[in-house]
């Protein structure tokens, strides 16, 4: 296939790991790359979606953001996937938590992920699809983070469409449902990559709580979200 494609400048192929984490933010990828990463390469800037390769404890790995919502990682992790070869994709991102045992800095893994999107439409499916994370990615981050002694909830996530929701409470159906915290990507990532046959996970950060308005700061978001990142950079 072509590269560089429209939204991802890098013209040579190897440039970009097979492992790749995904924030949404791209200065979150920044702090990423500059906070642990060494001997680092920005291989993309289009769109200020900003790209790094370098490695961690001697092993390669890029970042990259993808923006908010499930068309633009949809975007983003297709042409990694299907333009340079990557085979782990591994969002990090916040949520914002949907029941009362769910507290803010909760490190989240998402084993699946709940849509109100009509994504998997151009699937054509026969009914409806459940989009879950890989089992290798899901089962070495748990492994992870308890050798690290990092706390994490495992189980499902809903990916939202919408930020503003016209059904004002529509999110205490999900929690009901024992959904633990509500994004806008992992979905579609889980989809793109179950239909490529690649790995990909998703792991949060609790960022806010619909159940008790608490919230941290864009500043806190895009800096201080670190445990999360410590488990994902060994998935290389």
């Amino acid at each position: 296939m072509t590269i560089p494609t429209p939204h991802i400048k890098c013209s040579e192929q190897g440039v970009i790991a097979e492992t790749v984490l995904l924030p949404g933010d791209p200065l979150r990828a920044k702090f990423i790359a500059d906070t642990f990463l060494e001997d680092v390469v920005q291989f993309n800037t289009v769109r200020n979606m900003f790209g790094y390769t370098g490695t961690y404890k001697g092993k390669k790995i890029s970042v990259m953001g993808t923006g908010m919502g499930i068309p633009s990682i949809g975007i983003y992790s297709y042409e990694l996937i299907h333009f340079y070869g990557v085979k782990n994709l591994i969002r990090i991102g916040s949520c914002g938590a949907i029941r009362e045992d769910i507290k803010i800095r909760d490190v989240l893994i998402g084993m699946g992920a709940c849509t109100n999107s009509n994504y998997a439409a151009q699937y054509e499916l026969p009914g409806t699809y459940a989009p879950i994370a890989s089992w290798e990615l899901l089962n070495k981050a748990v492994n992870v983070a308890k050798e690290k002694g990092i706390e994490v909830k495992v189980g499902n996530i809903l990916s939202s469409d919408t930020f503003y929701d016209a059904q004002k409470d529509s999110w205490k159906k999900w929690g009901a449902m024992g959904v633990m915290g509500v994004e806008m990507e992992a979905a579609a990532l889980y989809m793109n990559a179950a239909y490529a046959g690649v790995n990909a996970l998703c792991l949060l950060t609790v960022s806010d709580s619909l159940v008790t308005h608490e919230a941290t700061t864009p500043e806190e978001r895009q800096n201080t979200f670190t445990q999360m990142m410590e488990i994902a950079l060994e998935l290389a």
